[in-house]
Formats: C-alpha cells, sequence, structure tokens
C-alpha cells in the first residue's frame, strides 16, 4: 500500500496538475479573449458613418474564434509533451521529427495559409462584411459570410460563390462611400 502511494504521489500526481493547469490556462485564457473581443466589438474605432456596429462584432467575433483556437491549440499540445515527458519519453527526437513534419506541411499548405492570412487582413482593413454589395472575381453579387478562409457571395441569378481569400486580389465594395 505504501509504494502504492509513493507511486500516486510520483508522475500520476504530477501529470493530474499538468492536466489542471491546461484546464485552468485555457478557461482564464477563453475568458480574457472574449472580454478583449467583446470590449473591441463596442469600441469606436473609426468615428463616423462608416462606423458600422453589426460589421465590427463579426469581425471581433471571428477574430476571437483564432485566437481562442490558437490558444487551445498551443495549451494542450505542451501538456501532451510535458505529460510525455513524465512518463520518461525522450521528447529531442519527438520535437525534431515535429519540426522536420512542419516544415513539410508548411510547404503543402501554403495556399491555406495564405487563405487564412489575406482573410485575417481583410477584416483588419475591413474591405467588406455581410451585406456589402461587392464585384470580386468576376462576380457581382452580395457578401452572405464573411470567414478567415472563404469568403461567400450570393451574385444575381442566386448563384452561391465560395471565394478563396488568398485568390481575392481586388474588390470592388459598391457598399461603402467615401
Amino acid at each position: 500500500m505504501r509504494n502504492f502511494l509513493e507511486w500516486m504521489a510520483g508522475t500520476p500526481l504530477r501529470i493530474l496538475i499538468i492536466i489542471l493547469a491546461a484546464v485552468l490556462i485555457q478557461s482564464f485564457g477563453s475568458r480574457a479573449i472574449t472580454r478583449a473581443m467583446n470590449r473591441l466589438a463596442t469600441a469606436d474605432l473609426v468615428p463616423g458613418p462608416r462606423n458600422i456596429v453589426a460589421r465590427q462584432k463579426e469581425r471581433a467575433s471571428t477574430i476571437g474564434g483564432v485566437l481562442s483556437g490558437t490558444l487551445k491549440s498551443a495549451t494542450w499540445i505542451i501538456a501532451t509533451a510535458m505529460a510525455l515527458g513524465e512518463f520518461g519519453f525522450d521528447l529531442g527526437p519527438l520535437i525534431a521529427s515535429a519540426g522536420i513534419v512542419g516544415v513539410a506541411v508548411g510547404l503543402g499548405a501554403q495556399t491555406l495559409v495564405r487563405d487564412i492570412l489575406s482573410g485575417i487582413f481583410m477584416l483588419i482593413e475591413d474591405q467588406y462584411g455581410v451585406g456589402d454589395s461587392v464585384d470580386v472575381l468576376e462576380i457581382e453579387g452580395v457578401v452572405e459570410k464573411v470567414g478567415l478562409r472563404v469568403t461567400t457571395v450570393r451574385d444575381g441569378q442566386g448563384t452561391l460563390w465560395y471565394l478563396r481569400n488568398g485568390e481575392i486580389l481586388k474588390v470592388g465594395n459598391q457598399s461603402q462611400s467615401g
């Protein structure tokens, strides 16, 4: 019985602490991101007639989702690596392999990364939003959804177009006036 208690006070207790810390970091971090995005959604960043509250809320929601997902992924990757280390796994080769796989995936996912980065800049620059009448990639229509990777536009004939943000090189927005 004493050996069992000594064993429980070792590796299992440290793993439990790692998991608890990861849950707390994710919980508090998500709350902080939500609060910051709520403040951003209601802040008067662009005074004047172009300040559309619904668009600002949508942008804050999208950015908040990206930040929350990034926090969750990073937290659990680090917690998993720490737990594996507690079991005695040598993390050096695992980290080296992850680096090589990361480079390979990065090279293969260039278009995905380009789409997401373009989506982030498009949101930050407020190029267009839901409900705007736009002319983009030879398509004229109304924006129905704006995401980090894809924007959806419905044309005059009712066709819904899915446009990758990385492919959008120029946009005409009839809804924004000088």
